[in-house]
């Protein structure tokens, strides 16, 4: 194996993605096969994997598409999903801390993780800081919808549990930004999910948070389409919704278990007889199709916003697929150059007095 050069990230066209090799539950196994398949599929990507150097060396020598485009970073620590935030941000060996410091250092673009949500966005915070004028960061998933473009994104799922109206007001300007610079949405449609549409429905800061991201709307260039509810999520009503990180998650695993369930009832119903059976093997292109919208692992991948560097966290039971998108979705993000127009745009969106416009793009267009 050919280590990467140190002009590596500097090429032309290139992109670099640090990997926590050691996060899944799958292991390293799976990432290395994760990162082959999108190496194969993509000839601009390479890697900074970080782990055990031995175990690696190994897994990546079997992998052709690799050959020449992985640099290994001995990592020996593993932070396992029971490891607490805080005995994580102590220890220094750690391949999910080396894989945040490549992106801090400048050696890499974006950071790739399926580890411990918790360690990975305390890290995160801690080694590349969160934007001026950010309170809290947040994490934003696609979620299979309904919409023209097939997703929408919500936030926050899991950062934090706790959100105040200044802080959902961040989350719109944040995904909305997210939605127009990474996904390429011109006008964004953001909702306020709540347990109705209805104005005067909702806890006291979701009430303040609509009128908050009303008065915003227009300056930071989306469509605030007022609240929405549950089944708006999958729905083509809004491209962006927000809403705290305690309901978002609870929202986010009943979709992923939702999913999973439909997928199995399918399957024993069209084994239940011969004529199933065969009626299965008539509309096999179609159940193959319908498979791949409802797969959570197509779009695995959540971003963290409002930090100075662009972490995407996989599904800690992420297999090759999942992790394969997961770099696709990195890779996207790097190329659209969105780590620093939501540096530049995001961090100036959001410590703005609410009646100043946002400044233009270089480009022409708002953050």
């Amino acid at each position: 194996m050919t280590a990467l050069s140190e002009t590596a990230k500097s090429s032309a066209g290139r992109t670099t993605i640090s990997v926590d090799a050691m996060g899944g539950d799958h292991g390293p196994a799976a990432v290395v096969a994760g990162i082959s398949s999108s190496a194969k599929k993509n000839p601009d990507i390479r890697f900074i994997l970080h782990g055990p150097k031995d175990t690696l060396e190994k897994l990546v020598a079997k992998k052709k598409p690799l050959a020449g485009r992985v640099e290994i970073r001995d990592a020996q620590g593993v932070v396992s999903m029971d490891d607490k935030p805080s005995q994580v941000m102590r220890r220094k060996d750690t391949s999910m801390r080396s894989a945040v410091e490549s992106v801090r250092d400048g050696e890499a673009d974006v950071c790739v993780s399926c580890g411990n949500t918790g360690a990975l966005m305390g890290l995160s915070v801690v080694r590349l800081r969160k934007l001026p004028g950010v309170n809290r960061p947040a994490i934003a998933v696609l979620w299979p919808s309904r919409s023209a473009q097939g997703f929408n994104i919500m936030l926050d799922v899991g950062a934090d549990i706790r959100a105040d109206e200044q802080d959902l007001l961040q989350y719109a300007l944040m995904g909305a930004s997210y939605a127009r610079n990474g996904m390429e949405m011109d006008h964004p449609r953001v909702g306020l999910l709540n347990v109705g549409t209805e104005e005067h429905k909702g806890r006291a800061e979701l009430k303040l948070a609509h009128e908050l991201i009303s008065k915003n709307a227009e300056a930071a260039n989306f469509e605030f389409v007022g609240f929405v509810e549950g089944g708006d999520i999958p729905g083509d009503v809004a491209d962006v919704i927000v809403t705290d990180g305690f309901t978002g998650n609870v929202a986010l695993k009943t979709g992923e278990g939702t999913a999973s369930l439909i997928g199995s009832l399918l399957r024993e119903a069209f084994k239940f007889s011969p004529l199933s059976r065969l009626a299965a093997l008539l509309a096999y292109t179609s159940l193959n199709r319908l498979n791949k919208r409802i797969d959570p692992r197509r779009v695995n991948g959540g971003v963290f916003l409002g930090l100075n560097g662009t972490v995407v966290k996989s599904h800690g039971s992420a297999d090759a697929t999942g992790i394969s998108a997961a770099v696709k979705l990195a890779f996207k993000l790097s190329q659209s150059g969105f780590s620093e127009k939501l540096a530049a745009r995001v961090a100036s969106a959001v410590s703005l007095p609410q009646d100043v416009p946002t400044s233009p793009d270089n480009n022409g267009t708002t953050s």
